[in-house]
């Protein structure tokens, strides 16, 4: 792993204290720009922009075209860091869930925007849920938003009002104090963070069901723009996921109902299998794929969305 030089402690309270005059700190509203191969992108201010994972060079390089030093991850899955350090780039890897923004957390964003070298880019996947809420916390300490503007920004960005933790983490957010800020250690804000099991199997469930999406779009066939796509294969991954999770000792923690929902989406991935390898059942594919997504809005709904407070 790459280390990056401590910044010297004139300069780092100077950082933790707040802008200097040269640092922009005039609200600013959000604005939609475009990049390749990056989903739902915003610049929020001057030093800070939010949007979905960066996909491919043509990604990278347009984030590094607009200034873009630091790029902060809150997925769960791991950042592509040599692809932002031949930009120029690194990754700070800081996973949140979609219950909400912890305040370790939310300490450790601030810390980052404070004292790494900016602009920032925060993304989660697509950019909708986890990465503006992350976004909204900074900019709340850094750029003068008011709960209000911050909730507003949730609102622009697509972020559900399903995922309840996320809104009530925002509006209960106060920036962290000088020795709060100064109290997180450089190594809190890692290239790449280790994960939990779970949270690495549910990465790989949301992957295989972004394929199946895709699937899905191509009338139940392989993809034109992705002929590597096998459908039923697809299907069946998904199902060996589910399986797989069932076997973790933190899904088998989280009770009897949890792992009722896995076995329910394990069964219904296997009839969208089935659906898929069989060209005379084909038809019965549309209703079999929309049974595996109740699987997983009912899974959320229960066991992700929600604050634990």
């Amino acid at each position: 792993m790459r280390c990056f030089p401590s910044i010297a402690l004139p300069l780092a309270l100077a950082l933790l204290a707040g802008p200097t005059e040269d640092e922009p700190s005039a609200v600013q509203d959000p604005r939609p720009i475009s990049a390749p191969g990056i989903e739902n992108l915003f610049r929020l201010g001057p030093n800070l922009l939010s949007g979905g994972q960066p996909e491919g060079d043509e990604a990278f390089r347009a984030l590094a075209d607009l200034g873009v030093r630091t790029i902060i991850t809150v997925d769960g899955a791991a950042p592509d860091t040599e692809a932002a350090r031949r930009y120029g780039m690194r990754y700070v890897h800081l996973p949140i869930g979609y219950d909400g923004v912890p305040r370790e957390q939310a300490v450790a964003l601030v810390k980052a925007v404070r004292s790494l070298p900016g602009p920032f880019y925060v993304h989660c996947h697509h950019g909708k849920h986890r990465g503006p809420s992350a976004a909204a916390v900074c900019a709340i300490a850094t750029q003068g938003w008011d709960k209000d503007q911050a909730r507003r920004w949730l609102e622009e960005a697509g972020t559900s009002p399903d995922y309840a933790g996320l809104f009530a983490s925002v509006a209960a957010f106060e920036p962290p104090t000088v020795a709060e800020l100064a109290a997180v250690p450089e190594s809190a804000l890692p290239e790449r963070a280790e994960v939990p099991d779970l949270v690495a199997a549910m990465v790989d469930v949301d992957q295989r069901w972004e394929r199946l999406k895709a699937v899905s779009a191509a009338g139940f066939r392989t993809p034109p723009d992705h002929p590597d796509l096998d459908p039923p294969h697809e299907a069946l991954m998904l199902a060996e996921h589910y399986r797989e999770l069932a076997r973790l000792d933190e899904a088998k923690d989280r009770g009897a109902a949890f792992l009722r929902l896995l076995a329910r989406a394990e069964r219904d991935a296997l009839a969208l299998r089935d659906a898929l390898r069989d060209p005379a059942a084909l038809a019965t594919a549309p209703a079999a794929f929309d049974r595996a997504g109740r699987d997983c809005k009912a899974c959320h709904s229960r066991f992700r969305d929600q604050s634990p407070n």
